[in-house]
């Protein structure tokens, strides 16, 4: 017989992906999402789709009913222009853990994943352009990113403590940066890889050949591929380990690194127009993974310049063939 699973944020971009090939394995799958359908990244009529406000308890626990398993994806986010300024709704995704917990108890799940963020780790190992890569351990004494951080590391207390005290099997990981097709590269809520994508292929298309980038370009990050990172998830979820996990890249770049890729991917070269008073979130992150590789042997694969190629390509055949008709721009 099939498992059966419930994925909160289906309607998103790694929620859609992680639908997507559940379904492919022959599972039975239950998908919810606050957005109206019309704005999911992915839909599929296979699964039993529910446009839901799961921050509401008595939504938890109808989604959840004959469900073996949960995948939590759901939280209110977007680049670092929306956490930085909409801090109190990232905040408020506490609610949907917190219910779909307390719902997972009531409703006897077999094992609950939670997906939080690099955004947790302290702040203050993060000065750097080029840091050593974060450690699980990294994340205490806190001091995480204001807002959207301090919701992702109250949560993951919460799956902590709901194992301990009520014996709930729960997986967490946290992303670092996950990019790719069929995912936000407009209207503010877009991250660097596709953001800088999309204004590329713009300047490429106009003639212009310039793009604003915020601040000096010398942050830095490591993005992980959305491939890489359905593997990894399902790794862990299927492991026996409940610690936190990183899931991410370890190939970390500067964001004037990643526009030199993608200009080479694009074939043009661009005047980088900086912006100093943007919001710029940490000076360098970046992903360790030695304790992922040595207990649930998972890493990375795919390379920053194939992942961008690849999600370039997505994206110009979005903006260039008619095909984004603002679904993935709406305002929800």
């Amino acid at each position: 017989m099939s498992d059966s699973y419930l994925i909160c944020g289906a309607g998103g971009f790694i929620g859609g992906h992680l639908v997507k090939n559940l379904l492919e394995e022959g599972n039975k799958v239950v998908a919810v999402d606050n957005k109206p359908f019309d704005y999911w990244f992915q839909h599929f009529d296979e699964c039993k789709n529910y446009s839901l406000d799961i921050k509401e308890y008595d939504n938890c626990l109808e989604v959840s009913k004959n469900v073996d398993y949960i995948y939590n994806m759901a939280c209110n986010m977007g680049g670092m222009g929306f956490i930085e300024n909409n801090k109190a709704e990232c905040m408020l995704s506490v609610l949907i853990n917190t219910n779909m917990l307390r719902a997972s108890i009531k409703n006897s799940i077999k094992k609950y994943f939670f997906s939080s963020s690099a955004c947790v780790y302290n702040g203050s190992k993060q000065n750097d352009s080029f840091v050593v890569g974060l450690k699980e351990t990294d994340a205490y004494p806190a001091d995480p990113e204001d807002g959207y951080g301090w919701e992702k590391l109250f949560s993951e207390r919460m799956c902590r403590h709901f194992t301990e005290d009520f014996k709930l099997k729960t997986r967490v990981a946290r992303y670092h940066n996950v990019y790719g097709p069929l995912g936000t590269y407009d209207g503010g809520r877009e991250k660097a890889p596709a953001a800088i994508c999309r204004k590329i292929i713009e300047a490429k298309i106009s003639g212009k050949n310039e793009i604003d980038v915020w601040g000096d370009g010398e942050q830095t990050r490591s993005f992980m591929f959305i491939d890489d990172c359905i593997i990894g998830t399902k790794k862990l979820f299927l492991s026996d380990h409940s610690e936190v996990f990183n899931i991410g890249s370890e190939e970390q770049v500067s964001i004037n690194q990643m526009i030199n890729i993608i200009e080479d991917i694009a074939g043009i070269k661009v005047k980088r127009n900086y912006q100093l008073d943007k919001p710029l979130g940490v000076r360098g992150r970046s992903s360790d993974n030695t304790q992922i590789r040595d207990k649930i042997n998972w890493d990375t694969e795919i390379s920053l310049q194939n992942g961008l190629e690849k999600t370039y390509k997505w994206i110009f055949d979005q903006i260039t063939s008619g095909k984004n008709n603002n679904k993935y721009t709406k305002k929800y």
